[in-house]
């Protein structure tokens, strides 16, 4: 087994059609074929299960599609580094950030770094918290930053910026009379939710604080980004639950933002990062982002 061998097998286990996966590679069907014929009597296992209507991937080719995705994503990360270590840096970080966990304190965090450790290299990768667990795993990323902490006992978690959870609402909306609004008063509106898998941390913070309730949510629409969410708040189709990070991008479509009454969890970014002795750069890193925290929360929603 080679990386042509994997190549193929990638090429042929994402397109789930031969002649699909072919086209892509800009080779013919035929040696495609022959190569999968090499890889699975070299492995001794069936890799795809084919029929005339359709092609999918046996069990043994679903376990081996998750260790192809990471050799390559380690083949990546080598190349990587070797380009970082030839412009100059000793180091490289890679972070992960899930469903805008990013937040405004991260400009200020990086900014920091690169002032404070300008011989270590930084890339950023966005992706579900779910994948992220798994790079932070398989050791594609280095640091990741997320909306929740349920990532297993093998990953550390930081609790490092904290917001106010909010309400978002087009202009002229009736609950504008409330300083705060009453979640029961909330419940009575269709809402904007966020999508559980594109958005996992921030649809379990939303979801948990309406769990709270004995009623059940009028959802209008589940969406994967900010500006959706927004798109639909400012058309007047329903309101939101969102943190107060948001409030710049808000005025932008015409929406107010009014603090949840009651004693609403903040929402909360975590740093992650793999449990043990982490390497220096990333332990400089927690201490930075700890001391940045206080300073992104906008104070015109902390009352």
């Amino acid at each position: 087994m080679d990386l042509r061998h994997l190549r193929c097998f990638m090429a042929v286990a994402e397109e789930l059609h031969f002649a699909r996966a072919a086209e892509r590679l800009h080779i013919e069907q035929s040696p495609l074929s022959r190569t999968i014929k090499e890889l699975e009597d070299d492995l001794g296992a069936t890799l795809f299960a084919r029929t005339t209507r359709r092609t999918r991937l046996s069990r043994a080719g679903q376990t081996l599609l998750g260790h192809a995705h990471r050799v390559f994503a380690e083949l990546d990360r080598a190349r990587d580094a070797v380009q970082a270590v030839t412009h100059g840096f000793r180091d490289q970080l890679c972070l992960a950030l899930s469903d805008g966990s990013g937040r405004p304190g991260l400009p200020a965090l990086l900014a920091n770094s690169r002032l404070e450790d300008p011989d270590v290299d930084f890339r950023l990768f966005e992706t579900t918290v779910s994948k992220q667990v798994d790079g932070l795993l398989d050791r594609r990323y280095d640091v990741g930053f997320a909306l929740t902490d349920d990532v297993g006992d093998d990953i550390v978690s930081h609790p490092i910026w904290r917001e106010p959870l909010v309400v978002a609402l087009p202009a002229h909306h009736p609950l504008l009379c409330y300083r705060r609004i009453p979640l029961e008063e909330l419940l009575t509106h269709p809402l904007v939710l966020w999508d559980p898998e594109a958005c996992e941390g921030l649809a379990r913070s939303v979801d948990g604080v309406l769990r709270l309730l004995n009623k059940e949510p009028l959802i209008q629409e589940r969406v994967a980004s900010v500006e959706m969410m927004l798109t639909l708040v400012g058309a007047g189709a329903a309101l939101a639950l969102t943190g107060a990070s948001q409030a710049g991008a808000a005025r932008d479509f015409g929406i107010e933002l009014r603090p949840v009454a009651g004693a609403a969890p903040p929402v909360t970014t975590y740093l992650l990062h793999l449990a043990g002795e982490p390497r220096q750069s990333i332990s400089r890193l927690v201490t930075r982002a700890g001391a940045v925290g206080p300073a992104v929360l906008p104070r015109r929603t902390q009352t």
